[in-house]
């Protein structure tokens, strides 16, 4: 077969990495305990409490979908609802998962222009409104990195928490990228996630380097009671658990989940370095982790489409492109210079 064309449209093309793919190797090697009950999933397990300096409560998932939908149902009883911004992943692209896994919890949509919610929005939201009629505010998702490629500073988490606090809401944070905000901010796992107030996190693999999987962290153990039957129930509790897990430990012991996203984090610089100054073209956010949004011309987008590359524009009508672990640094010139070309062809005609 031919190798196929590297494409940017989403870090979920990409490949696993060799660190995950040589613990699966090893994890296959002879017979192991179903079911969560193997040396693999333990040492994952502790492989994350080291890593995040605190004994949380470790579960794993296949997707991310299923990784916040019951991370958040096991904030919620029916009657709450969970407070986000307008373009999180968990309002717009999780088929109401959230919902149908708490029963009914609603969620509480935030407009917001670039992905990020602020406390003052998190405020209205809550106290708009109390009386029983309408669903009680119980818990607030933040997505990191955001859906635009942003990244909430340490003080920024710490400023939700605070009014989360203030509410009695609980913190949920959606870490599909959550490696490429770590790379991003140059801070441990642990000041980005419990020390700044997050209750629980979805950690992700699968845009990691990962062929799938992700972790969910509670940092409070109260809110982790009855959580694997929750998985259970779902689905989400593997027999052969340690395939999901194995994984995690190539990832997290040789640091590959550090090093992948800062990869991944600068090829996205380096395209945003090489098309400045083009006419016409302009990132339609700040270049902050992997992704890059680019506003262009319908004639520039087509003319990129028709040179074969691949990308999304479901989030603010531009180019999305996506830099994975093993982004070729000469195929993201290709890209440059192919929106160079474009935009100047048709800057001068």
């Amino acid at each position: 077969m031919t190798k196929p064309l590297q494409q940017f449209a989403s870090d979920n093309y990409a490949g696993v990495c060799p660190q995950a793919w040589s613990a699966m190797a090893e994890a296959n090697c002879g017979h192991a305990a179903a079911y969560g009950e193997d040396v693999w999933t333990q040492r994952a397990s502790d492989a994350f409490r080291s890593l995040f300096e605190t004994n949380c409560e470790v579960f794993f998932a296949f997707n991310g979908t299923a990784a916040n939908a019951l991370a958040l149902a096991a904030l919620c009883q029916s009657f709450h609802s969970v407070i986000c911004s307008s373009v999180a992943h968990v309002d717009t692209d999780e088929c109401g998962a959230p919902e149908f896994f708490s029963n009914g919890s609603k969620l509480l949509v935030a407009a917001s222009e670039n992905g990020k919610l602020t406390p003052q929005a998190v405020r209205a939201l809550a106290t708009g409104r109390s009386d029983i009629h309408f669903p009680k505010p119980s818990a607030v998702t933040i997505t990191q990195a955001t859906e635009t490629g942003q990244v909430y500073s340490i003080d920024e988490i710490k400023a939700l928490s605070a009014v989360c606090r203030e509410l009695g809401l609980r913190l949920h944070m959606d870490g599909a990228r959550f490696a490429n905000a770590c790379a991003a901010l140059g801070c441990t796992p642990a000041e980005m996630t419990w020390k700044a107030g997050v209750d629980v996190l979805c950690f992700g693999g699968t845009k990691n380097g990962m062929a799938v999987g992700e972790a969910i962290l509670f940092f409070d153990p109260r809110l982790a009671e009855d959580f694997d039957y929750r998985c259970k129930q779902a689905g989400q509790l593997a027999s052969k658990m340690r395939f999901l897990a194995a994984p995690w430990v190539g990832m997290l012991e040789s640091g590959a989940w550090l090093s992948n996203a800062a990869h991944g984090n600068a090829c996205a610089k380096r395209l945003e370095a090489r098309i400045a100054g083009v006419p016409g073209v302009a990132p339609l956010f700040p270049v902050e982790a992997n992704a890059v949004f680019l506003s262009a011309s319908p004639q520039v987008l087509e003319g990129l489409r028709q040179r074969g590359w691949r990308f999304y524009t479901f989030i603010g009508g531009g180019g999305r492109f996506m830099f994975a672990w093993d982004a070729d640094p000469e195929r993201v010139d290709a890209l440059a210079a192919d929106i160079q070309d474009l935009a100047r062809s048709h800057s001068a005609a």
